[in-house]
This record gives C-alpha cells, structure tokens and sequence, in this order.
C-alpha cells in the first residue's frame, strides 16, 4: 500500500466512491427504490423478482408511465438524506475527509459527502454540469456528482435510457475525469463493481493508456474491495487495477478498517514531510 500511501500524501490520488460509503451510515438499498416504484405502480414484487428486473429499467418503466422522473427523484432525495447525526458520528466519512483527497468522483446522487465536508468544516466546490466547472478553485477540494445530483433532475443518471447515454463517455464530466485521470492514481471504494457503467469507464482508462504506448508510465490504480474474489481480482489486474481488501474483517466493518490504516500511514508520511 506504499504506493497509494504516497499518492493520497502529496495530494496526487483521486477517490471514486460509491453507494456502499453512504450504506455504511443506513443509506436505502437500490432493493427499497425498487419496492418503493413497485408499490407506487401497483406492481407485484414477486413478479419483480421471477424476471431480475433491475433498478434502471424499473425507473425507466416509471417515467414511461408517468411522464417525467420528477416525483421518484423528490422521493428519492427524501429517503436518501440521511440525519446530520448520523454523518456526524460516521467513522468513515470523518476519514474521507481526513484523508484530504484534491478530488472527489462519485456516482451517488444524495448529498451526504457534501453533507459531511461541511459538518467537519471543510470547505468544497460541488460539480454537477459544465457551469460548475468554471467555478474550480485552486486548493479547494472538488466533489464531482458523476451520475447527477438531487438538485439538477436532468442530470440524475437513474433510468435505463440516462445509463445507456451516459455509456458514450462524452460528456463534460467524462471529458473532466479523462484529464483528471491520466495524471493520478484513482482509489475506487463502496463498489461491487458489478455496475457496467464503472466496468466500461475502467476498461476505456486502461485503453487510454495502452494506446498512449506509455502505459508502464501509468500512475497505479486500486480497488477496495469488501471480501476477497479472485475472478474479479485477476479480471481488475489485467485493467492495470490492484485489488485491496481486508480479509480477516467481517465485511460491514472492512471499509472504515482500511481507510483507518490508510489515514494512520498518510499522517505519517505528512507529519514526517512537514
């Protein structure tokens, strides 16, 4: 972990994190949006469950039906704002910010990254679309909303159509996380990494590079994973990602585990720095 270590110390590492950061302080699991639309359309669950709908073409489904996603996103950005006390006393949003990361990417659309940054007094620019860009200030870290925010109903990636559009990677944000990338080692946390959309973004990175004929010179990448799994690790590996995990922890406890000893070493590495 060296590498990462030093990465994160001198403020060359990007973190990308997911719903399973937000999980960690009783987030709703994308099983509540889909029994919540379910009910909403008068659905049978059961029937959900024979035919492995998933959350994308059940939102998908429910803008069809009712024209717009607007009353799904209000419901959604109600059940998904979670307490102040329990940010508050969250371990793991206390060390994200602890660990001072320049950037921020993540794909969940509630505001409790922001939520937390502001609770430990720290100050951050938040990037929904082009516009915010511009608002980028040096020395001041970026959260960058790479799948919408509850406050821009058209930038929420949450339907099946928004998914497969966003799988152009030609957006402004995709154009932003290319730059901010090639130069910078990426920790991905609270991904099962079973989402295509992540899968396809870190297969095009590795394409980058390997067309650039300077991929040994590309700055190490790793995933964090709950539990070990060969599968993906080998799969990961051959996309220039190194896999992290914590093995002798139970899985609900694995992420604050490691970004515990991810803080501990990068302090270190500062305090001996200054």
């Amino acid at each position: 972990m060296d590498e990462l270590v030093e990465a994160i110390g001198r403020h060359r590492a990007i973190l990308f994190a997911g719903a399973g950061v937000s999980m960690t302080v009783g987030l709703p699991s994308w099983q509540t949006l889909i029994a919540h639309i379910a009910q909403e359309l008068q659905i049978d669950e059961a029937n959900l469950t024979e035919t492995e709908v998933n959350h994308l073409t059940l939102a998908e489904f429910y803008r069809l039906k009712k024209g717009r996603i607007g009353p799904l996103r209000s419901w959604m950005d109600r059940a998904w704002t979670l307490p102040e006390e329990n940010l508050r006393n969250s371990r793991v949003h206390a060390l994200i910010c602890e660990l001072d990361f320049p950037i921020i990417y993540t794909t969940n659309f509630d505001r409790n990254l922001e939520t937390a940054f502001t609770l430990h007094g720290k100050p951050f620019v938040k990037i929904v679309n082009a516009k915010d860009i511009a608002d980028i200030r040096e020395g001041i870290p970026q959260i960058v909303k790479y799948h919408g925010d509850f406050d821009d109903d058209d930038s929420i990636v949450i339907a099946e159509t928004d998914y497969l559009d966003r799988l152009s990677f030609e957006s402004p944000l995709d154009i932003k996380f290319r730059a901010d990338a090639l130069g910078k080692t990426i920790l991905f946390v609270g991904y099962s990494l079973t989402d295509l959309n992540i899968r396809f973004l870190l297969h095009r990175l590795w394409k980058t590079w390997k067309g650039s004929g300077f991929e040994k010179d590309r700055p190490p990448s790793y995933v964090f994973m709950l539990r070990p799994n060969p599968v993906e690790e080998a799969v990961l590996q051959q996309w220039g990602l190194r896999v992290l995990t914590e093995p002798d922890c139970a899985p609900e406890d694995a992420l604050e585990t490691f970004l515990e000893k991810l803080s501990r070493n990068v302090s270190a590495l500062r305090e001996k720095a200054s």
